[in-house]
């Protein structure tokens, strides 16, 4: 009676134990985003976001480990695992390997910054996005429907990233169109031009010395020749990825109004259809015969 006494005092001990590291957590962590608010020190979020992670994951695993000594049974218990160590070690080993490689590949871009929080990155043909959150196992991408994508730490590490916030955030956009044989070709680029530069997300790209020699503010270019068009480019600069993904969808628009206006075609597809008709002569219908 007495030894059932005791592990139930040792199991609510335990319990309180561990509801007080969970407490503890949530203010130590709340405290330190305080004073960090409060200061304004300038910390990285991506590093910040890391670190905050990691000391939840040391304060639970502090906390459990005291919980567990705390009740004897359970100690007793550690005792005899530790005696098989070594094969403990390897089922181990097998059971977390994926998470292990997780946590590192956080350790990894919390270190080396491929992407940070609050970058817009690509990621394949599927994924695209601001980064929301890098923690010990996995990274949270918003993608611009305003849904959450998560995606473990050691898949991204072995993809090819496009970051649009690495390095530097002036992007050039690419403005094509495919305009008819027949059509005006100074006609269609002068408008390509005119349209680029009108627009106020458009910057001014030029170096000193191309600025000297007259050279347009924006480049259009004939890039090649289709089946039935010329295909044109429109080098169009702007500040940032967001600015000149909405310069390039306004760009489409206005320039097609123009072509319209000034009558300058962009070609699609003719296809032409012949029916023949069947001769009924030459294919008679099929039915029933009778043998002479």
């Amino acid at each position: 009676m007495a030894n059932l006494f005791d592990t139930g005092a040792s199991l609510i001990s335990s319990l309180i134990i561990f509801l007080i590291t969970i407490v503890s957590a949530q203010i130590i962590l709340a405290l330190i985003d305080k004073f960090v608010k409060k200061t304004k020190l300038g910390i990285d979020p991506t590093h910040y976001n890391f670190f905050m992670h990691f000391l939840r994951a040391v304060i639970y695993v502090f906390g459990l480990a005291i919980a567990v000594y705390n009740i004897p049974q359970l100690r007793a218990l550690s005792v005899s695992i530790l005696a098989g160590a070594g094969v403990l070690t390897v089922i181990l080993g097998f059971a977390s390997q994926q998470a292990f490689s997780n946590i590192v590949s956080g350790v990894f871009i919390a270190l080396f910054k491929p992407i940070r929080v609050g970058d817009r990155i690509k990621i394949g043909l599927e994924v695209a996005g601001v980064v929301e959150d890098i923690n010990l196992r996995h990274t949270l991408i918003k993608t611009f429907e305003n849904k959450r994508i998560i995606i473990p730490n050691s898949v991204l590490s072995e993809q090819v990233i496009e970051n649009s916030n690495l390095g530097e955030d002036k992007v050039c956009k690419f403005i094509e169109f495919g305009v008819s044989y027949d059509s005006d070709l100074d006609q269609a680029v002068k408008i390509m031009r005119q349209e680029t530069e009108k627009h106020p997300n458009n910057v001014d790209n030029r170096t000193k010395q191309e600025k000297e020699r007259g050279e347009p503010k924006v480049q259009v270019r004939v890039i090649g020749f289709g089946e039935s068009s010329v295909n044109l480019r429109a080098y169009a600069w702007a500040a940032d990825p967001k600015s000149g993904t909405i310069m390039s969808w306004d760009l489409n628009k206005r320039i097609k109004d123009r072509f319209d206006e000034e009558g300058i075609e962009i070609p699609f597809p003719h296809r032409t259809i012949v029916y023949k008709k069947t001769d009924e002569n030459t294919h008679p219908k099929k039915g029933n015969r009778s043998l002479p």
